[in-house]
């Protein structure tokens, strides 16, 4: 039947049938290992791998098979990804794999204290590894501290040496980073270290780090730079404070420290800051954690105070001042209330900024070839195939508007845009329900809707048993969180959280199992579970009404009104770090998943 196709369209095709030939079991098992497809026939058009039978004929109906056919050989490259992120390096070894010419573009611009790194972005240099290291250290001395309870001897004080863990994390680093050249190297995509910048449709200029400039064209193009952290805009902030570009490789223990924010960011470096020993100041313009369940954010930061940090609410910054110069030195930062005029001043060892991040679309060239970027947040909207508006230029990762900030979620739609692009696939990158973890000490893990967000979109709407919002604080949330993730891609509901037979003793078997009352979400019912000792799913909303029970007419009174109105009771275990600790959850809503591979992952894992 291919042939048949190939035949009506005109093109020629080279047909090469492996049990005529000596060595076919060989091919075949080189192809397998190439295409991950056992069957034949296994068709490539213009070297790239478009599939089987069925494969062949959906890419014809869909188009693309006239498309790859009309490929133009008269660029430098099919692909040119500029920025080596983990959606960058994901999208361009994808590409290659099915058979194309990809060219790698990444140079990474020194912050103002000088920091740099190599090749793989954020996440690998200065985000989610050395992060998720340095949280991990800090329970480590937690765990030390816990131990004694549980008949280990300590015969002398534990301290904590960070120029050891700092070597030892930036080793690890730039093994990352040689790995993932190799494996650049191993799938012939070209890695050039420069700084690229569109000059004219389909051609780029990159620049080295010592100014020497090369031209190269491609068919089509891939922004994935990502961003990079914002500064006040104060005096002496980028003369004396230090991002978290800068904080992974400090070179000596940052001291008492400012953490400036009230993001994700902020609240996971002061938290494994304050874990290993060191006095810890978060200020906080507005509101914590913005963009997540703010109830939840708040249990992070009571769960944080208990560690010893300090909480300065609703005061920014207005000046820092260098007293001592050292390692660390000594700073006094001038503040001024956020809401009236009172001024505060403080003094501190490092002062670290965390207050958001901006876009790397900047002096790329975008405007010179029409490439439409949002000039308040610097993002680039993208359609549900992650294209610009410029036909051949497309984007992932942290630059694309209105799309989760993960990494997990960038890998997946790099991979999943070359495999359209080049492999005659047609899969999407689902951005729905992608779970997320902040490792403060106390993890907070979530997928879903926010309550507020919630009640915003299913005011109105009969939501049934549907779970919408799956929110946990406590030890490995992340490990729980990744597992209710998959569930709500499958449709989880109630009904199945109470059919599920937990796993004791676990923080997670209290999410499930759960069979005393019975449930009924609605917008203005959602579902958290409370302290301790005696977890609570409370009703949140407009109004808490009476206990009740689900009867054909609806609601029937279960408990007096006034009474504690806790909808369903049951015993944990104490958490560990929180010796009043809090163990939080809410199912909500989620849309089914078609297969198991579509859920996106917890990062970084563990």
């Amino acid at each position: 039947m291919v042939k048949e196709l190939f035949s009506s369209l005109g093109v020629d095709c080279n047909i090469l049938e492996l049990d005529q030939v000596d060595d076919g079991a060989s091919v075949q098992e080189v192809l397998s290992e190439i295409t991950n497809q056992r069957t034949v026939p296994n068709i490539f058009v213009n070297k790239v791998h478009v599939g089987g039978c069925d494969r062949t004929f959906q890419a014809h109906q869909s188009g693309l098979l006239q498309k790859l056919l009309q490929e133009d050989p008269a660029y430098d490259y099919d692909l040119i990804v500029i920025g080596g992120g983990s959606g960058g390096l994901s999208c361009a070894q994808e590409a290659a794999a099915l058979g194309r010419r990809v060219m790698v573009l990444d140079l990474v611009v020194p912050s103002p204290q000088g920091t740099s790194w190599g090749l793989g972005g954020t996440c690998v240099n200065v985000g989610c590894i050395p992060k998720k290291l340095m949280h991990e250290a800090a329970l480590l001395g937690q765990a030390l501290t816990d131990s004694r309870r549980f008949g280990w001897e300590c015969a002398q004080q534990v301290k904590h040496n960070w120029e050891t863990m700092t070597e030892a994390i930036q080793k690890h680093v730039g093994s990352l980073n040689w790995s993932y050249r190799r494996a650049l190297r191993e799938k012939a995509v070209a890695y050039v270290n420069s700084y690229g910048e569109f000059v004219e449709h389909h051609k780029i200029k990159a620049t080295d780090g010592k100014g020497q400039e090369t031209y190269y064209t491609a068919a089509k193009f891939v922004i994935a730079t990502g961003e990079r952290p914002r500064y006040l805009g104060i005096q002496g902030d980028k003369e004396y404070c230090i991002t978290s570009d800068d904080l992974f490789s400090l070179p000596y223990c940052p001291g008492a420290t400012l953490v400036v924010g009230a993001s994700s960011v902020a609240l996971e470096c002061a938290g494994f800051l304050a874990g290993l020993g060191l006095e810890v100041t978060v200020m906080v313009r507005s509101q914590l954690l913005r963009g997540f369940d703010q109830e939840m954010a708040e249990k992070v930061a009571a769960s944080m105070q208990q560690l010893g940090v300090r909480f300065l609410r609703k005061f920014v910054p207005v000046e820092v001042q260098q007293l001592e110069k050292g390692s660390p030195g000594k700073l006094k930062v001038v503040a001024k209330s956020a809401e009236g005029t009172e001024m505060i001043e403080g003094l501190y060892n490092t002062v670290l900024l965390a207050i958001g991040r901006d876009s790397r679309t900047k002096n790329i060239g975008l405007e010179k070839i029409g490439v439409k970027v949002n000039e308040k947040t610097g993002k680039i909207p993208v359609n549900d195939v992650e294209q610009s508006s410029v036909p051949y230029v497309y984007a992932v990762g942290d630059v694309v508007e209105g799309k989760p900030e993960l990494t997990p979620v960038a890998v997946q739609a790099g991979r999943l845009l070359a495999r359209r692009l080049f492999g005659g696939r047609l899969e999407k990158c689902d951005y729905i329900n992608a779970p997320t973890v902040v490792f403060t000490p106390l993890e907070y893990g979530c997928c879903g809707y926010a309550e507020e967000k919630a009640v915003e979109v299913y005011r109105k709407e009969n939501l049934e048993d549907r779970v919408i919002g799956f929110h946990v604080l406590g030890p490995k949330a992340g490990e729980i969180t990744q597992g209710f993730a998959a569930a709500m891609k499958c449709g989880l509901t109630k009904q199945l959280l109470d059919d599920t037979i937990g796993i004791h003793p676990t923080c997670a078997q209290d999410d499930v199992g759960v069979t005393f009352g019975t449930w009924f979400l609605r917008a203005e019912l959602q579902y958290r579970q409370l302290s301790v000792d005696s977890c609570r799913f409370l009703p949140v909303g407009r109004c808490s009404p009476p206990w009740r029970s689900r009867s054909p007419r609806g609601w029937t009174s279960r408990r007096r009104a006034a009474e504690a109105k806790p909808l369903l009771s049951l015993s944990l275990s104490r958490c560990r770090f929180c010796e009043d600790g809090v163990l939080s959850g809410k199912p909500g809503d989620s849309v089914g998943a078609r297969r198991r591979d579509s859920s996106s992952a917890v990062h970084p894992p563990g």
